[in-house]
């Protein structure tokens, strides 16, 4: 998140300050939980399971596919087993991705991996959309810091400092 702050401009009624991340699917309803908040997470999980089980026939019919071809066991075995880790790594991968910024070096060196592994992707998604938005917890604490921040350069001290140290002395 950008400690970006839109300038105040008065007639417009644009609050000063930093603004929240929006979250695919979300928006900014994250923020006060509005918006129809609680009916996305719900869609979100019900359609990232839904897209989870369609991809699990796809694959199922993939393996048919080289069963039909007589490949062999020992290929069989290897691209289920191929499936199953990269899955568990992207599922692994993803849900660290929602509690921290991924590394963009290290996300395009597994794009290969996770893109493979997608099933444990939509997994993760759906599990962490039961919870909360996925990402909320990232872009919240983000969000929060960098309005801390923007209080404290826009609060202004009372009184003047040079006056006091004045009237110490006399």
């Amino acid at each position: 998140m950008s400690d970006e702050t839109t300038p105040s401009s008065g007639a417009a009624g644009t609050p000063a300050g930093p603004r929240p991340e929006p979250l695919r699917f979300f928006g900014t309803t994250w923020v006060e939980h509005d918006g129809g908040y609680a009916v996305r997470r719900v869609g979100v999980a019900a359609g990232s399971l839904v897209a989870a089980v369609a991809a699990c026939f796809i694959l199922r019919f993939a393996y048919q596919g080289l069963a039909i071809a007589d490949v062999g066991t020992p290929v069989s075995v290897l691209v289920v087993v191929m499936f199953a880790v990269c899955s568990a790594l992207a599922f692994r991968h993803t849900w660290e991705a929602f509690g921290r910024r991924p590394d963009p070096d290290r996300q395009a060196a597994l794009r290969g991996l996770l893109a493979i592994g997608f099933v444990g992707s939509l997994l993760a998604y759906c599990f962490r959309s039961v919870t909360e938005a996925p990402g909320e917890g990232l872009v919240r604490a983000e969000y929060e810091t960098a309005k801390e921040r923007y209080a404290r350069r826009t609060t202004r001290r009372t009184g003047n400092p040079a006056k006091a140290k004045k009237g110490r002395r006399s």
